[in-house]
């Protein structure tokens, strides 16, 4: 594309989710509380987490920076979408829609490594615990944090920087409540296989890593739990793994429908319902299916309840 024919954005215009008064008013109610809900749990979680020195092993160091994930990738989605539903300038500036993708990509990227790593952690207490503390250290637990957030912010930084060197020659109506990349690939009058073609090689690699490494030590998991004679431990060592495993299905199902399509098959409405579900929905279930399924979390939450009463 000659790069004399493209105009020069200063920013976009974000068409969010419905016109309708009536439904903006339901929408915004329900996702003001989504988000309240998110700030709390999440918040919560990484809180409790530090607070208490029972969970201060390496399942609970992911666990929170999982809902630090959460936390962050949706506050870069949720208060602007619910400003959009009752502003008349609906308007972001060029940059601040390249910095919104750019915080939800890094962020959405290090989940997805960070439930790979989360089941590689399970792996390793399950299948050898006598040498879980050596081969989960402290040192090693955050080498493998630091790592999962370069990543992250490396891909980011490759799909943000494609993305917003497109030609967008046309209109500046983002038909979405956010800065994704299939409905900024539609506005633009370049050639967008290029950015489709990255998104299926580096991002579908750390997808296609992350998937196979939660397969593989789910596997081991399996093996090593059916060779647990107590039905007390087989149960146990169940549990702590069903969490993990609905928190990830959730998650890398939504991702690969809406990333890994063929631009041409894009349709925006449902998009947006899809959209919805990673970016909102998902970080308030996360720490909510942690919670609710796990022993330890809900006896912190039980000596914290009782700390308050006492004082």
């Amino acid at each position: 594309m000659d790069g004399g024919n493209c105009s020069s954005l200063n920013e976009f215009l974000l068409l969010g989710i419905s016109n309708h008064p009536v439904i903006k008013v339901t929408l915004f109610t329900t996702f003001l509380l989504v988000y309240l809900i998110i700030l709390v749990a999440n918040l919560g979680m990484i809180i409790l987490i530090r607070m208490d020195s029972q969970l201060h092993v390496p399942m609970y160091f992911f666990l929170s920076h999982l809902s630090f994930s959460d936390l962050c990738y949706s506050t870069a989605i949720g208060p602007k979408m619910l400003v959009d539903l009752f502003a008349k300038n609906k308007s972001i500036p060029f940059l601040g829609c390249a910095l919104q993708f750019l915080v939800f990509c890094t962020f959405a990227d290090s989940e997805c490594l960070l439930l790979a790593v989360m089941a590689y952690d399970r792996y390793k207490a399950i299948s050898n615990p006598l040498l879980y503390t050596v081969s989960m250290s402290s040192r090693v637990c955050s080498l493998l944090v630091a790592g999962v957030y370069l990543v992250g912010m490396a891909d980011a930084l490759i799909h943000t920087t494609l993305a917003f060197r497109l030609c967008f020659c046309g209109s500046n109506e983002i038909n979405h409540f956010f800065c994704d990349l299939p409905p900024l690939f539609l506005l633009s009058c370049s050639d967008a296989q290029v950015n489709e073609l990255v998104i299926f090689t580096v991002f579908g690699f750390i997808e296609l890593s992350t998937i196979s490494g939660v397969l593989a030590s789910y596997c081991h998991i399996i093996l090593s739990v059916v060779k647990i004679h107590s039905a007390e431990g087989r149960r146990k060592a169940f549990s702590t793994c069903t969490s993990h495993l609905t928190a990830v299905a959730i998650f890398q199902g939504t991702l690969l429908f809406t990333y890994f399509r063929p631009s041409s098959s894009y349709s925006l409405d449902q998009d947006k319902m899809t959209s919805l579900f990673y970016t909102l929905v998902i970080p308030m279930l996360n720490p909510l299916i942690y919670s609710l399924r796990n022993k330890d979390v809900k006896e912190a939450l039980k000596k914290l309840k009782n700390k308050k009463w006492f004082h």
